[in-house]
């Protein structure tokens, strides 16, 4: 039985050392590919970002790879190598090239973002018919049709946001962080436009969790989208484990929100729901609860996030720079005669500069200020050329919105808060062309006639009823940069945007004093709520 010996196992050690051998060959074989014999080589763009997506996924991990990536952009030029498999542009060219090239589709990374695996919403869907179909039944609910019959609920939600701006106001002015009062108001409009449901996040604390486990959730679909090992590997499932009471709550908040629509009938209320919840798929099968599930998964933070923003960017803005602030208030006060008259029509379309002070803040801080990923499909050979240069098969390509909005080839002074800028004759056409904070094509973001909507009357009743200012000493400097925040965040005067595909934020904390000769329209006009 001596032979046995031949087949003795080797010590731990040994096998240790042979995978550490191996996984560190594997390791320069792969990294050497793609930095000597990656089709991107000759692209400039950060070392680490050249050998693995973990650069992208750190920076989607501080929320701040918008941040970085217009730092590389001004380090490395217009076109940047910012992972092994992606190229990111910044120009006018691009953007046509890309977007509107009905060639190309979502990045198969996008498919890691859903709430379910395997269901999809208009946000995540890569087929295109399928998003067509999607997009059509969600934009249903939030077209400008849609909103002129939503507006009597809106102004309900925005009349409960002033009256506790006035209660804040009296008999002391107590300092507001506009991003707590925003976003709850935000995505009480959105719970009652999505399924006719009143979250009452405003003056109750029971659905208050679903804000933060949101944003949660949208940071953690957006370092998936970044870096795919991620998911692959099942780390955040562990993670999980840990947050479980958070993730219930949002799930519990979620599931009533739909629980307590389904049991109503269909057409009670103009919503979501009642829209698409009889629309029949392109092959036959009725709307599954599943696929309701995942376009709540999308409504919710869509409508909310990107309005809260925008609301809260306009206020920090407004309140550092008095001129913008005058000219609005200006006319605001002029164009109508009472609150009440505030509403959607032709007298608030006609706030030239209100639509100047939103546009200015949805370039200087637009809502979602990533990048948004498109490729080539594997089927499909023919040459992809996007501003001159010809992409190979296998590469995610986009332009990121933060660094084009904030290109001074397209926006001269782009830091600075010049509403002006959009008034102007001679702004010239480039302006335009480079003006995409809800992107452009067929996966334009189909909330815009929302976003818009909901921030003209905010503002404008706001400003109706209230003058604001920023909160004195070190509480009224939030929201702001910092040289202590990093390298990208040290202006003062710009409003700190965090990325979790789409933007979260704190701040501005604001101090309210109401008009007295008008303040009182606002009682009655709560008395009707």
């Amino acid at each position: 039985m001596e032979f046995l010996g031949l087949l003795a196992l080797p010590s731990f050690s040994a096998v240790m050392r042979q995978a550490i051998t191996l996984l560190i060959t594997y390791a320069v074989l792969i990294f050497g590919y793609r930095l000597v014999l990656h089709p991107l080589r000759g692209y400039p763009g950060p070392f680490l970002a050249k050998l693995s997506s973990l650069y992208a996924g750190f920076y989607a991990a501080s929320m701040s790879l918008h941040v970085r990536t217009r730092l590389d952009h001004l380090k490395y030029g217009p076109v940047l190598r910012s992972g092994p498999n992606k190229l990111v542009f910044s120009s006018i060219k691009a953007i046509q090239d890309i977007y509107l090239n009905e060639k190309l589709l979502k990045s198969f990374a996008y498919k890691y973002t859903a709430a379910t695996p395997g269901v999809y919403g208009v946000f995540n869907v890569i087929d295109k018919s399928t998003h067509r179909y999607k997009r059509k039944l969600v934009g249903q609910a939030i077209s400008e049709r849609s909103m002129r019959i939503f507006e009597p609920v809106m102004q309900q939600q925005i009349t409960v946001f002033l009256q506790l701006l006035l209660s804040s106001s009296s008999p002391n002015a107590t300092p507001v962080n506009m991003t707590t009062n925003v976003k709850r108001l935000t995505f009480d409009i959105s719970g009652l436009l999505a399924f006719g449901h009143n979250l009452k996040t405003q003056t109750d604390s029971k659905h208050r969790p679903l804000i933060s486990a949101q944003t949660a959730g949208n940071h953690r679909s957006n370092m998936f989208l970044q870096f795919p090992f991620l998911y692959r590997t099942k780390i955040f499932s562990l993670l999980e484990l840990f947050a479980s009471d958070q993730v219930l709550a949002y799930y519990q908040s979620v599931e009533s929100l739909i629980a307590a629509r389904v049991a109503e009938p269909k057409r009670v209320r103009h919503d979501l729901y009642s829209l698409v919840v009889d629309e029949m798929n392109p092959d036959g099968n009725y709307l599954k609860d599943s696929e309701i599930w995942a376009e709540a998964a999308f409504f919710l933070p869509a409508g909310a996030d990107t309005t809260s923003a925008l609301l809260c960017a306009a206020l920090f803005y407004l309140s550092r720079n008095p001129d913008p602030y005058a000219k609005l208030v200006q006319e605001i006060r002029t164009s109508f005669d009472t609150g009440d008259d505030i509403k959607i029509g032709p007298k608030l379309s006609s706030c030239k500069y209100l639509r100047a002070t939103i546009d200015e803040t949805l370039r200087i801080a637009p809502p979602a200020p990533g990048t948004l990923w498109r490729e080539l499909p594997s089927t499909d050979k023919s040459p992809l050329v996007i501003d001159g240069h010809v992409i190979p098969p296998g590469v995610q390509i986009g332009v990121n919105t933060y660094a084009l909005l904030h290109n001074e080839e397209y926006f001269s002074d782009p830091f600075d808060f010049l509403p002006e800028r959009w008034l102007a004759p001679d702004h010239g056409k480039h302006v335009l062309d480079a003006f995409v904070p809800f992107s452009i094509g067929s996966r334009g973001c189909a909330g815009k006639a929302m976003a818009y909507t909901q921030s003209s009357l905010v503002l404008a009743r706001l400003l109706w009823y209230f003058d604001f200012e920023a909160a004195p000493n070190q509480l009224g400097k939030l929201g702001e940069g910092n040289p202590a925040l990093g390298e990208g965040r040290e202006r003062e005067d710009e409003f700190q945007l965090y990325d979790a595909a789409s933007a979260t934020h704190d701040g501005p904390v604001l101090v309210f004093h109401p008009r007295g000769d008008v303040i009182g329209d606002l009682t009655l006009s709560a008395d009707k709520v």
